[in-house]
């Protein structure tokens, strides 16, 4: 017999009732080229601990020593041992066994089933349909971790189905599993998920419902639960600093509206609308597009429209369903000339940018919603243009425009607050486009906040009854140079 050391090049070797296999192991124990770790399991690997190997040769131990096993309950939905170690298994027994770092627990109970999943030949998992059901069991357990899930938990799951797959599949899977509640003696516990699946779909009084994901999803406002602790995280970082005021200094009509050129100027260009500043200065006095780009002299057109109308940025959002309303309305404004983009209706299919992902069309209002509940807790004006225009950004709710509304809704925070409004000059994109997807990707709000606080500190000094002379302010802070010319100069007043 060849060495099985070789031959099956494994973590982890089994003792066996062969006679020659089992001296082979006893000589290579001997040696010292095996080592046993637990009952009936041998490993050459001398330097990871034993509760290491075990955890991760688990199901190759599962399938080895108890062939026909299930992973079932909570186990045959999150695949892995509970906090405490423990993974529930339905078997021809009931009992624990304990490995290293593993609490075996299993339980007597049907075999598998057609449709439950096979791991490997001979260890399987419960179907979702049946991990539904017997996560609907009643727990006996005294002390240590229950077999079952949480009510609450799998109320996520369920809604997650829909989230990511549809109303359809959730369907789908009711329908499997009052196939096989029979089977399985757990009528009872179909009973159970049909309930809480109806109240789901919002069929039947959605009081049952104890998850905070899966009572939006019943009353209509499904969110994003992944986006959450992202808001969360940007949240606590605002609160926990101290700002600084900038009081407006561009206060008369004139030196507003000049500010507001620029402003729209660069939003513009930071999407990619590109046009030399003199032409930009001609669309905007004449109010008339460039006949060879239409569309691109609307955009730059109605974003000036928007950000010098000083009474309009006096209007901050006052409840949830307010904010819904200004983001539509400014980008009814913003995108009017883009029909092709939808403009003032929320988007009807997903986007994306890069490998970064943006919250899904069926989920915008609820996640701008449940967004807006922190938002209401922010004090400084600072803070919260930062807060809502991250939120903005991040759901991105339109099919185009999200960034210029974005920041149109920062920069309403700061006007209602007599702040200086913030710019986002050429050479600072960058800068800009980075500190933001670093959230987004890193969950790490300090580049975002420290990047956003120069571009708020370089906006102070833009300020001016002459636009020439604001003109040369920027040039003298390369404001109008591509990033890899330059870099952002803050000039002294």
């Amino acid at each position: 017999m060849k060495n099985i050391l070789p031959e099956h090049l494994q973590e982890v070797i089994f003792s066996s009732s062969q006679s020659q296999k089992s001296n082979q192991i006893s000589k290579l124990e001997k040696a010292g080229k095996l080592r046993k770790i637990a009952p009936r399991i041998y490993t050459p690997n001398f330097t990871d601990s034993p509760e290491t190997i075990v955890r991760r040769n688990l199901y190759a131990i599962l399938g080895s020593l108890f062939p026909g096993a299930m992973l079932s309950h909570r186990s045959a939905l999150e695949f892995l041992p509970t906090a405490e170690g423990h993974i529930f298994i339905t078997y021809t027994y009931t009992k624990n066994i304990n490995l290293p770092g593993v609490t075996l627990r299993f339980m007597e109970g049907p075999p598998p089933l057609e449709g439950d999943y096979p791991i490997s030949g001979v260890l399987f998992a419960s179907q979702s349909e049946r991990a539904f059901l017997e996560n609907l069991q009643v727990s006996r357990q005294r002390g240590g971790p229950s077999k079952t899930l949480s009510i609450a938990e799998i109320e996520a799951k369920l809604e997650a189905v829909i989230r990511v797959r549809s109303e359809a599949a959730l369907n789908e899977l009711r329908d499997k599993a009052r196939k096989i509640a029979g089977q399985l003696n757990m009528e009872h516990e179909f009973e159970k998920l049909n309930k809480l699946i109806s109240a789901l779909l919002a069929t039947h009084p959605s009081k049952i419902l104890s998850s905070p994901v899966a009572v939006a999803r019943a009353f209509g406002h499904p969110y994003d639960p992944g986006r959450l602790p992202l808001f969360e995280k940007l949240f606590v970082a605002l609160k926990q600093q101290e700002f600084a005021s900038r009081p407006e200094q561009n206060t008369s009509t004139q030196s507003f509206h000049n500010f507001a050129f620029f402003e729209a100027y660069f939003s513009n260009y930071i999407e990619g609308t590109e046009f030399e500043i003199e032409e930009a200065k001609r669309i905007v006095s004449s109010g008339t597009p460039m006949p060879t780009r239409d569309e691109d002299s609307h955009d730059v057109l109605r974003t000036f429209k928007l950000v010098s109308n000083r009474a309009e940025l006096s209007i901050t959002p006052t409840n949830a369903e307010h904010f819904l309303q200004l983001l539509l309305s400014r980008h009814q404004v913003l995108m009017a000339a883009r029909k092709s983009k939808n403009p003032g209706q929320f988007k009807d299919k997903n986007n994306r940018a890069g490998e970064t992902f943006f919250v899904d069309h069926q989920l915008v209002k609820g996640t701008l919603a449940k967004g807006y509940d922190l938002y209401q807790a922010i004090d400084h004006p600072f803070a919260k243009a930062l807060y809502i225009m991250f939120l903005v950004s991040e759901v991105h709710p339109f099919l185009d425009g999200n960034g210029r509304v974005a920041r149109v809704m920062m920069n309403a925070e700061l006007t209602k607050a007599g702040q200086t409004k913030i710019i986002i000059p050429t050479v600072y994109r960058d800068d800009y486009v980075g500190a933001l997807r670093r959230l987004t990707r890193q969950a790490d709000p300090a580049a975002y906040i420290r990047m956003m606080q120069r571009a708020w500190e370089f906006s102070a000094t833009i300020i001016g009854e002459d636009m020439d002379k604001m003109e040369e302010r920027l040039n003298a802070s390369n404001a109008f140079k591509e990033h890899d010319q330059a870099q952002l100069i803050i000039v002294g007043g």
